[in-house]
This record gives C-alpha cells, sequence and structure tokens, in this order.
C-alpha cells in the first residue's frame, strides 16, 4: 500500500507539472496568440503570461514583426519583346493575426505567390526602357496590388522593391552602343552651343570697336605687349594705318598752305 502511495503521488505531480506546462504558455511583446476551443475561435491571446486548457485549447502563434521576402528571379517577356530575369523583394507583416489563421491556410506561402504573379503580370505589360527609367513608379504600383492581394488575409504589404534586371548579352550590347552614340550626340551639341557662344561674343567685340576706333589700337598694342612677353628674337607685326592718320593729314594741311 504505501507503494502505491507513492507511485500515485508521483504520478500527480507528474499530472501537474504536464498541466502546468501546458497550460502556460507566454508570447513576447511582437507575438499573439490564436487560440481555437474545441474548434471555436476565442478572443486573440497576449502578449505575456496566458493560460490555456491543454486538449480543450490549441494555440497558434503568430509573429507581428516585418517579414523580408526575397522574390526568386521570374522569366518576364517586356512589352517590346525582350526576355529579362527580374527578382525583386517584399516587406509585409501580419496585422490581424485572426485573419492570417483563419482566412488562409499559409500567409506566408500565399504571399509569396501573388508577389511572383504579381512581379510577372506587372512588368511584362512595361517596355525594358520603362524597367530600367521608371524602377520607382513600378515599385508603387506592385505594392499597391499585391497590398490589395493581401489585404483580405490581414497581411500589410509595405514595400516591394525590385532588386536586380538582368539582359542578354546582346542587349547589354546594344545599349552599350547606345549609351556611346548619346554621349557622342551631348558633345557635339556642347561643341556647337561654345562656337555658337564665341560668335555671338566675337560679333559684340566687333560691334565695340566698330564705334571706337581707338579701341581697336589698344586692343593691337596689347597684343604686342602679349608677344614681347614671349620672348621671340624676331617679332613682325603689321602696322594699322590709323596710327598714321593723323600724320598725313598734318602733310596735307601743309601741302594745302
Amino acid at each position: 500500500m504505501p507503494q502505491i502511495g507513492f507511485s500515485g503521488l508521483i504520478f500527480a505531480i507528474l499530472l501537474v507539472v504536464y498541466f502546468l506546462t501546458s497550460a502556460i504558455k507566454i508570447l513576447r511583446e511582437y507575438e499573439r496568440g490564436v487560440v481555437f476551443r474545441l474548434g471555436r475561435l476565442i478572443p486573440i491571446k497576449g502578449p505575456g503570461l496566458i493560460i490555456i486548457w491543454p486538449v480543450i485549447d490549441k494555440l497558434v502563434k503568430v509573429d507581428l514583426r516585418t517579414v523580408t521576402f526575397d522574390v526568386p528571379a521570374q522569366d518576364i517577356i517586356t512589352q517590346d519583346n525582350i526576355s529579362v530575369k527580374v527578382n525583386a523583394v517584399v516587406y509585409f507583416r501580419v496585422i490581424d493575426p485572426t485573419k492570417a489563421i483563419t482566412a488562409v491556410e499559409d500567409f506566408h506561402y500565399a504571399t509569396s505567390q501573388i508577389s511572383q504573379t504579381t512581379l510577372r503580370s506587372v512588368l511584362g505589360q512595361s517596355s525594358l526602357d520603362e524597367l530600367l527609367a521608371k524602377r520607382d513608379e513600378l515599385n508603387a504600383e506592385l505594392q499597391k496590388i499585391i497590398d490589395e492581394q493581401t489585404e483580405p488575409w490581414g497581411i500589410k504589404v509595405s514595400t516591394v522593391e525590385v532588386k536586380n534586371v538582368d539582359l542578354p548579352s546582346e542587349m547589354l550590347r546594344a545599349i552599350a552602343k547606345q549609351a556611346e552614340a548619346e554621349r557622342e550626340r551631348r558633345a557635339k551639341v556642347i561643341h556647337a552651343e561654345g562656337e555658337f557662344q564665341a560668335a555671338q561674343k566675337l560679333a559684340d567685340a566687333a560691334q565695340i570697336i566698330g564705334s571706337q576706333p581707338t579701341a581697336l589700337q589698344l586692343r593691337f598694342l596689347q597684343t604686342l605687349t602679349e608677344v614681347a612677353a614671349e620672348k621671340n628674337s624676331t617679332t613682325i607685326f603689321p602696322i594699322p594705318i590709323d596710327i598714321f592718320e593723323p600724320f598725313i593729314r598734318k602733310l596735307k594741311k601743309d601741302a594745302e598752305r
């Protein structure tokens, strides 16, 4: 009898320990507990210390933190019939734990699948230039569409970013040639604008010199100063007739007398 009493005590202690470990749960600040009591949903538990009925209650923990999901590279044919591979990253989090558990079987898998299909659908309607140049607009459109699809599941998609766009080698060479031609065009335009501005300034200078004849003489003397500063052994320069004009007038007056 004492042995039976001792065994019963051990059994009772183990039963109490099992009950406590199964009934007492601790949920972190970022976790919530969706509890099903005999198959029926009861109010969400947590965070902190919660107590459930073993066997009767079933607890499903839901993480409320933002999840980063890498969308695998997708083969996409753009609107201008160019085959590319595009991958992206999706940031989402659970805002309604009840819907995330009851409205969809696996919200992680469902969100990943809807992200892949939306990526192929949206980017397939864009041209290659739009895919490379209008990345922000495409990201916003992807985020909006995916968020609308996952909202009934209690999932909020906050950000979608297209990461890499892998182009065929032939297309890379074509883009390089296009970029080189664009740089040459810009160089020619800049050179032409410089020639036009120089011609405009020369025309303005000629107009000023034409209205003030002495300005031409001063400019001529300045040029001689610059040439003399180079220490050349021989300097040949023309002499403008305007310099001798006062002497010619004086000689004409003396001759008339």
